[in-house]
């Protein structure tokens, strides 16, 4: 059995040399506890998916891929957003192609589309155009 952790933002918060989150990566054991980023809870408290791809590598195995209506306040630490700052893919503030050749090199096995606003139902068919062709 295998446990994935999927982070929420609030695990951003300062911790000695780092962060809660790099804490939770040092004293979890990588044979069974794996990690999947939620891209827009890394964005939101202004994280960068980019780096936390390369700088912990094997140990994310899955990624939610949810982009952020441009405009959307950042800097909170609380885990919670309105679902109305969810966009769909490739219409959103992120910088997609990025994250991921980022979540690609660090060997992400599966990707969700996750779209919580209230405007799924039209979201999602643009952000698997959006899957579909986007270069990484």
């Amino acid at each position: 059995m295998e446990f994935f952790y999927h982070c929420h933002g609030y695990e951003f918060q300062p911790h000695g040399d780092g962060t809660h989150f790099d804490l939770l990566m040092q004293e979890t054991d990588p044979k069974t506890v794996s990690y999947e980023m939620d891209m827009f809870w890394v964005v939101f408290p202004n994280q960068d998916p980019v780096k936390l791809f390369q700088k912990y590598g094997k140990r994310w195995e899955l990624a939610h891929l949810k982009d952020m209506k441009k405009g959307t306040p950042r800097g909170a630490l609380t885990g919670g957003a309105d679902v109305k700052n969810d966009a769909a893919l490739g219409e959103g503030l992120m910088d997609l192609p990025a994250i991921l050749k980022a979540a690609k090199a660090a060997g992400v096995k599966y990707y969700f589309i996750e779209d919580e606003s209230p405007w799924s139902e039209q979201q999602i068919p643009r952000s698997l155009r959006y899957h579909e062709q986007v270069k990484f």
